[in-house]
Protein backbone atom coordinates (compact mmCIF):
# COMPACT_ATOMS: atom_id res chain seq x y z
CA UNK A 1 0.00 0.00 0.00
CA UNK A 2 1.10 3.58 -0.71
CA UNK A 3 0.28 5.30 2.54
CA UNK A 4 1.77 8.79 2.98
CA UNK A 5 3.08 8.85 -0.62
CA UNK A 6 2.28 12.23 -2.19
CA UNK A 7 3.82 11.74 -5.64
CA UNK A 8 3.82 9.29 -8.53
CA UNK A 9 6.89 7.31 -9.53
CA UNK A 10 5.95 7.19 -13.23
CA UNK A 11 7.86 3.89 -13.59
CA UNK A 12 11.20 5.76 -13.52
CA UNK A 13 14.15 6.19 -11.25
CA UNK A 14 14.55 9.34 -9.18
CA UNK A 15 17.00 10.98 -11.62
CA UNK A 16 14.96 10.10 -14.70
CA UNK A 17 11.72 11.27 -13.10
CA UNK A 18 13.25 14.59 -12.03
CA UNK A 19 14.65 15.23 -15.52
CA UNK A 20 11.27 14.42 -17.09
CA UNK A 21 9.38 16.82 -14.81
CA UNK A 22 11.94 19.59 -15.35
CA UNK A 23 11.53 19.29 -19.11
CA UNK A 24 7.72 19.26 -18.87
CA UNK A 25 7.57 22.34 -16.66
CA UNK A 26 10.10 24.24 -18.78
CA UNK A 27 8.03 23.51 -21.90
CA UNK A 28 4.86 24.56 -20.06
CA UNK A 29 6.25 28.00 -19.21
CA UNK A 30 7.82 28.40 -22.64
CA UNK A 31 4.80 27.43 -24.79
CA UNK A 32 2.03 27.98 -22.16
CA UNK A 33 0.45 24.65 -23.17
CA UNK A 34 1.78 21.09 -23.50
CA UNK A 35 0.30 17.73 -24.46
CA UNK A 36 1.19 14.69 -22.33
CA UNK A 37 -0.42 11.81 -20.46
CA UNK A 38 -2.88 12.49 -17.67
CA UNK A 39 -0.59 11.01 -14.99
CA UNK A 40 2.38 13.11 -16.09
CA UNK A 41 0.18 16.21 -16.31
CA UNK A 42 -1.04 15.73 -12.73
CA UNK A 43 2.51 15.33 -11.45
CA UNK A 44 3.82 18.28 -13.46
CA UNK A 45 0.96 20.54 -12.33
CA UNK A 46 1.98 20.11 -8.70
CA UNK A 47 5.52 21.36 -9.32
CA UNK A 48 4.54 23.93 -11.95
CA UNK A 49 2.18 25.78 -9.63
CA UNK A 50 4.85 25.75 -6.96
CA UNK A 51 7.26 27.47 -9.38
CA UNK A 52 4.62 30.13 -10.13
CA UNK A 53 4.20 30.75 -6.40
CA UNK A 54 7.95 31.32 -6.09
CA UNK A 55 7.86 33.65 -9.10
CA UNK A 56 5.10 35.72 -7.47
CA UNK A 57 7.44 36.40 -4.55
CA UNK A 58 9.91 37.92 -7.01
CA UNK A 59 12.93 38.17 -4.68
CA UNK A 60 16.45 36.97 -5.42
CA UNK A 61 16.17 33.80 -3.35
CA UNK A 62 13.01 32.77 -5.21
CA UNK A 63 14.66 33.46 -8.57
CA UNK A 64 17.65 31.30 -7.64
CA UNK A 65 15.36 28.52 -6.41
CA UNK A 66 13.42 28.50 -9.69
CA UNK A 67 16.58 28.75 -11.82
CA UNK A 68 17.87 25.55 -10.19
CA UNK A 69 14.84 23.65 -11.49
CA UNK A 70 13.70 25.35 -14.72
CA UNK A 71 15.95 25.17 -17.79
CA UNK A 72 17.03 28.36 -19.58
CA UNK A 73 17.48 31.93 -18.40
CA UNK A 74 14.97 33.18 -20.96
CA UNK A 75 12.25 30.86 -19.59
CA UNK A 76 12.98 31.96 -16.01
CA UNK A 77 12.82 35.59 -17.11
CA UNK A 78 9.48 34.99 -18.84
CA UNK A 79 8.11 33.26 -15.72
CA UNK A 80 9.02 36.14 -13.41
CA UNK A 81 8.33 39.07 -15.75
CA UNK A 82 5.33 37.83 -17.77
CA UNK A 83 3.59 34.81 -16.24
CA UNK A 84 3.72 35.71 -12.55
CA UNK A 85 1.96 39.11 -12.97
CA UNK A 86 -1.02 37.29 -14.57
CA UNK A 87 -1.85 35.71 -11.21
CA UNK A 88 -1.21 38.63 -8.88
CA UNK A 89 -4.83 38.53 -7.63
CA UNK A 90 -5.17 34.73 -7.77
CA UNK A 91 -4.28 32.30 -5.00
CA UNK A 92 -3.63 28.92 -6.59
CA UNK A 93 -5.23 27.17 -9.52
CA UNK A 94 -2.78 28.53 -12.09
CA UNK A 95 -3.00 25.52 -14.44
CA UNK A 96 -5.72 23.43 -16.05
CA UNK A 97 -5.85 19.80 -17.27
CA UNK A 98 -8.08 19.06 -20.27
CA UNK A 99 -8.46 15.40 -21.26
CA UNK A 100 -8.34 14.85 -25.02
CA UNK A 101 -8.71 11.07 -25.36
CA UNK A 102 -6.40 8.12 -25.87
CA UNK A 103 -3.44 8.08 -28.24
CA UNK A 104 -2.76 5.48 -30.88
CA UNK A 105 -0.27 2.73 -30.15
CA UNK A 106 -0.47 2.13 -26.40
CA UNK A 107 -3.92 3.74 -25.85
CA UNK A 108 -2.49 6.02 -23.16
CA UNK A 109 -4.90 8.66 -21.90
CA UNK A 110 -3.63 12.06 -22.97
CA UNK A 111 -4.41 15.58 -21.79
CA UNK A 112 -3.51 19.21 -22.28
CA UNK A 113 -1.76 20.95 -19.41
CA UNK A 114 -2.12 24.71 -19.90
CA UNK A 115 -1.85 27.94 -17.97
CA UNK A 116 -5.18 29.47 -16.94
CA UNK A 117 -5.94 32.87 -18.48
CA UNK A 118 -8.86 35.09 -17.61
CA UNK A 119 -11.02 36.62 -20.40
CA UNK A 120 -9.57 40.07 -19.65
CA UNK A 121 -6.05 38.71 -19.94
CA UNK A 122 -6.86 36.95 -23.22
CA UNK A 123 -8.27 40.17 -24.67
CA UNK A 124 -5.22 42.14 -23.54
CA UNK A 125 -2.84 39.57 -25.06
CA UNK A 126 -4.83 39.62 -28.30
CA UNK A 127 -4.61 43.42 -28.55
CA UNK A 128 -0.90 43.37 -27.78
CA UNK A 129 -0.34 40.76 -30.49
CA UNK A 130 -2.30 42.86 -33.02
CA UNK A 131 -0.33 46.00 -32.15
CA UNK A 132 3.00 44.18 -32.45
CA UNK A 133 1.93 42.72 -35.80
CA UNK A 134 0.94 46.18 -37.06
CA UNK A 135 4.23 47.66 -35.88
CA UNK A 136 6.26 44.93 -37.57
CA UNK A 137 4.23 45.35 -40.77
CA UNK A 138 4.80 49.11 -40.74
CA UNK A 139 8.52 48.60 -40.19
CA UNK A 140 8.69 46.16 -43.12
CA UNK A 141 6.77 48.61 -45.33
CA UNK A 142 9.12 51.44 -44.37
CA UNK A 143 12.15 49.28 -45.12
CA UNK A 144 10.65 48.27 -48.48
CA UNK A 145 9.93 51.94 -49.29
CA UNK A 146 13.52 52.90 -48.51
CA UNK A 147 14.87 50.14 -50.72
CA UNK A 148 12.51 51.16 -53.57
CA UNK A 149 13.57 54.80 -53.22
CA UNK A 150 17.23 53.75 -53.43
CA UNK A 151 16.57 51.71 -56.57
CA UNK A 152 14.67 54.58 -58.21
CA UNK A 153 17.42 57.02 -57.27
CA UNK A 154 20.01 54.71 -58.82
CA UNK A 155 17.94 54.40 -62.00
CA UNK A 156 17.57 58.19 -62.24
CA UNK A 157 21.31 58.65 -61.79
CA UNK A 158 21.99 56.10 -64.56
CA UNK A 159 19.53 57.87 -66.88
CA UNK A 160 21.20 61.22 -66.13
CA UNK A 161 24.67 59.81 -66.73
CA UNK A 162 23.71 58.09 -70.01
CA UNK A 163 23.71 61.25 -72.30
CA UNK A 164 27.02 62.40 -70.89
CA UNK A 165 28.53 58.97 -71.47
CA UNK A 166 27.16 58.88 -75.03
CA UNK A 167 28.60 62.36 -75.74
CA UNK A 168 32.01 61.32 -74.42
CA UNK A 169 31.94 58.17 -76.57
CA UNK A 170 31.00 60.15 -79.71
CA UNK A 171 33.73 62.70 -78.99
CA UNK A 172 36.32 59.95 -78.59
CA UNK A 173 35.17 58.37 -81.85
CA UNK A 174 35.46 61.67 -83.78
CA UNK A 175 38.84 62.34 -82.23
CA UNK A 176 40.05 58.93 -83.33
CA UNK A 177 38.80 59.49 -86.85
CA UNK A 178 40.60 62.84 -87.09
CA UNK A 179 43.82 61.53 -85.61
CA UNK A 180 44.15 58.31 -87.61
CA UNK A 181 45.20 59.00 -91.27
CA UNK A 182 43.66 56.94 -94.02
CA UNK A 183 46.00 54.26 -95.33
CA UNK A 184 47.04 54.62 -98.98
CA UNK A 185 45.62 52.12 -101.38
CA UNK A 186 48.18 49.84 -102.86
CA UNK A 187 47.63 48.10 -106.11
CA UNK A 188 47.63 44.36 -106.13
CA UNK A 189 50.34 42.68 -108.14
CA UNK A 190 49.16 41.55 -111.57
CA UNK A 191 46.23 43.92 -111.64
CA UNK A 192 45.93 46.54 -114.35
CA UNK A 193 46.31 50.12 -113.17
CA UNK A 194 43.22 52.23 -113.22
CA UNK A 195 42.96 55.63 -114.88
CA UNK A 196 42.28 57.37 -118.18
CA UNK A 197 45.80 56.79 -119.60
CA UNK A 198 45.98 53.14 -118.59
CA UNK A 199 46.88 50.92 -121.55
CA UNK A 200 44.74 47.95 -122.31
CA UNK A 201 46.43 44.62 -122.01
CA UNK A 202 45.81 42.60 -125.18
CA UNK A 203 44.09 39.33 -124.68
CA UNK A 204 44.98 36.09 -126.43
CA UNK A 205 41.90 36.42 -128.66
CA UNK A 206 43.10 39.79 -129.90
CA UNK A 207 46.61 38.50 -130.38
CA UNK A 208 45.27 35.60 -132.36
CA UNK A 209 43.16 37.96 -134.51
CA UNK A 210 46.12 40.15 -135.25
CA UNK A 211 48.34 37.23 -136.12
CA UNK A 212 45.67 35.85 -138.44
CA UNK A 213 45.28 32.53 -136.74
Amino acid sequence: MRHRKDHRKLSRTHEHRKALLRNLITSLFQHERIETTVVKAKEARRLGERMITFAKRGDLAARRHVARFVHGDDVVRKLFDTVAPWYKERNGGYTRIVRIGRRLGDAGETALLELVKSPELKEKLRKDAEESAKASKAAKAAAAGKSTAKVEKGKAAKVAEAPAAEGEAAEKKDRGKRAAPKPEKTERPGKAPKGPKAAKIPTRARQRGKSGE
